[in-house]
């Protein structure tokens, strides 16, 4: 099973295909050449092994990472020691 957690395109590499992301606050780049439509600087897209697979709707994409940081704080929240 694969989860693609929606990134936002921050830079251009035109000349090399390729795309700088952000993923819930992690940087990284990755590649555009599978892309037939043009990306943008704010687009938000889905990745799978390092290449940008599609585009997908901002207010879509706003509701996963509120879902996903929910995730994130319940996981947090679960591995605070108990106090007695």
């Amino acid at each position: 099973m694969c989860l693609s957690i929606p990134s936002q395109v921050v830079e251009l590499h035109t000349n090399e295909q390729a795309v700088t992301v952000e993923t819930m606050g992690v940087k990284r780049k990755v590649s555009s050449h599978l892309m037939a439509e043009p990306l943008a600087i704010g687009d938000y897209v889905l990745i799978h092994i390092g290449f940008v697979m599609n585009k997908i709707d901002p207010k879509d994409a706003e509701q996963s990472l509120a879902l996903y940081r929910e995730i994130v704080a319940k996981l947090n929240q679960a591995e605070q020691p108990l106090h007695d």
